[in-house]
């Protein structure tokens, strides 16, 4: 019990500081992609923060079991480097005993991923949208300057001819690029740039759409007396703004109503975003018994357990890889479930039977890289010479 709570509390440290670390760098990236979103009116410290605090939780849930992966295995390679795994071989140990503390963290961070999927990340979701379109809304409505093309985003693209008194945006021109299949010009008259429960929206004034469609020579050409998109999937809007799917609750994906416009052009990715948020919490657990068949025995040289450090992880990596090609796919092909569910289910089978029965990892030997001659015979050489 003493050794199990030692090497508890060996993983857990190495997992906070992991976590933390490999957060810090995916949400850095993020920022420096919308930098000039959140600096370009000057916004206060706190809504910064704000965005911040909630950006953070989908980053940790992304993390988390790569991040308990990489300080397995950090632990268990620092434990056979200081000998403790053969001094407890030789006391008698077994790796189910080894087993137990790596099981208990991942059944820790299985709740913790499973909790943020389910309770935390609709609601903070739906709250970062919120301030990202009342920030888009502001620059559209205050930053933009007449006479001058500004990219709010890759593909769209707005320009203004003045800015009325009452705030109104006049002889406003739009650009959409981001769908290949339809690109939209827009030209209009007037322009207003307002906010719905947070969300930022536009209604445009007589003008037109000039629509080109994929594969097809002819341009459509339609006249509009008014015309609103959303501006955050620039659809036109009919009513209230339809929310994204990261804002709905597990509950709301399950019940949603299929003959439902929504649905029926989200469908897909409804059935993608439910098994997203079920499946990701397994990973884990899967990681635990990779872990230990791979590092759990003892060890004599460092170059075998190099070998079986980069196999594991190896494993691991594609193991991930494949969980997010398949919950992309099961959106449309229902086989993708297997991937989903049954690769890391026959793997966890694999390595249970791979302890059961003493059976030795697999390893993928490393190329050993050799300089052509040694340091010391060339040193002894130039001396020779000398």
């Amino acid at each position: 019990m003493l050794i199990a709570r030692y090497i508890f509390r060996q993983t857990a440290s190495a997992l906070i500081m992991i976590l933390i670390v490999l957060t810090l760098i995916v949400w850095l990236t993020s920022l420096l992609r919308d930098i000039k979103l959140l600096t370009s009116q000057g916004n206060t410290f706190i809504l910064f923060m704000k965005i911040t605090a909630l950006a953070i939780p989908k980053l940790l849930v992304v993390v988390a079991p790569i991040a308990f992966l990489i300080a397995s295995l950090h632990t268990l390679n620092r434990l056979a480097g200081d000998s403790e795994l053969i001094v407890l071989s030789a006391s008698g140990s077994s790796a189910w005993r080894l087993l137990a503390p790596y099981m208990a963290l991942a059944a820790l961070v299985f709740c913790g991923v499973l909790s943020a999927n389910l309770l935390v990340l609709p609601p903070a979701e739906r709250l970062f949208n919120d301030y990202v379109s009342q920030i888009k809304a502001d620059v559209l409505s205050q930053v933009l300057q007449p006479g001058e093309f500004t990219d709010l985003e890759r593909g769209l693209t707005f320009h203004m001819r003045a800015k009325a008194e009452n705030g109104d945006l006049l002889g406003v021109v739009v650009r959409d690029e981001r769908d290949q299949t339809s690109i939209n010009t827009i030209v209009a008259e007037r322009g207003q740039v307002w906010t719905d429960a947070g969300r930022a929206q536009m209604d445009l004034f007589d003008g037109q759409i000039l629509r080109q469609k994929d594969g097809k020579p002819n341009a459509q050409f339609i006249a509009f007396s008014t015309y609103s998109f959303d501006m955050g999937n620039f659809t036109a809007k009919a009513g209230a703004r339809e929310p994204r799917l990261g804002e709905l609750s597990l509950t709301e994906l399950v019940t949603a109503d299929p003959e439902s416009d929504f649905y029926k052009r989200n469908a897909a990715s409804f059935r993608s975003e439910i098994h997203q948020r079920l499946s990701t919490p397994f990973f884990s657990l899967v990681y635990a018994l990779l872990a230990v068949v791979y590092l759990g025995r003892p060890r004599t040289t460092r170059e075998g357990r190099t070998a079986f450090l980069f196999t594991c992880f190896l494993i691991g990596a594609v193991l991930f890889g494949m969980g997010i090609a398949g919950v992309n796919l099961v959106g449309k092909q229902l086989w993708a479930l297997w991937i989903i569910y049954g690769v890391p289910a026959g793997l966890a089978l694999i390595c249970l039977l791979m302890l059961r029965f003493d059976i030795p990892a697999p390893a993928i030997s490393l190329p050993s890289i050799r300089l052509p001659f040694r340091f010391g015979r060339a040193k002894a050489a130039a001396g020779g010479a000398a």
